[in-house]
């Protein structure tokens, strides 16, 4: 599994020409140009979570690391919370021996005041899983989405988990402005 913690990768990606020319799905574009070198490199098969075939990439995430759902959905991790993003994926033919799966609990269980379900402006997280995608793209459409706009989705900015981890104003910008449509 490859992919982004945070924004410490951010910089290699924003400095690539896929960034700056203005063609539409500039992230999976380099992420596929990246992690495919790799591929050859290294005598492995890419996968991607954005081309077909589609693949098992959030069950093969719980399998390699410690990540569980989070109440608003997106899967959680004990250090980074929810700023972490897989880009691709390395099959190789021989098995490789890897270290044992870290067996940390689901940090939401632990949460009580679970901040992640109550700040929204537009409850669009209910718990369990559920997002109101319509609720949540017509609010960032909107002058006053504009926090959740420049400095990303207010609800995973309120996790406690991984606060250090948490997107810079440009990335998490760009993020919602994919999300967003433009």
């Amino acid at each position: 599994m490859l992919g982004f913690i945070g924004g410490g990768e951010w910089s290699g990606f924003a400095g690539s020409s896929e960034y700056k020319d203005g063609k539409p799905h500039p992230l999976d574009r380099w992420s596929y140009r990246v992690i495919s070198g790799l591929s050859r490199d290294l005598g492995a098969k890419p996968y991607f979570p954005f081309t077909a075939p589609m693949m098992p990439f959030i069950r093969w995430a719980q399998k390699a690391e410690p990540v569980a759902p989070s109440e608003i959905g997106m899967l959680v991790h004990p250090d980074f919370g929810l700023w972490h993003a897989w880009r691709g994926a390395l099959g190789f033919d021989e098995k490789l021996d890897l270290p044992p799966r870290d067996p940390r609990p689901r940090p939401c269980d632990a949460c009580e005041e679970k901040p992640c379900l109550s700040v929204c402006p537009v409850n669009a997280f209910s718990g369990g899983g559920a997002y109101d995608v319509p609720a949540c793209g017509a609010h960032i459409r909107r002058p006053e989405g504009a926090d959740c706009m420049s400095l990303g989705c207010r609800a995973r900015r309120a996790c406690p988990v991984g606060k250090e981890y948490q997107y810079g104003p440009e990335q998490a910008l760009f993020h919602m402005k994919s999300f967003r449509g433009g």
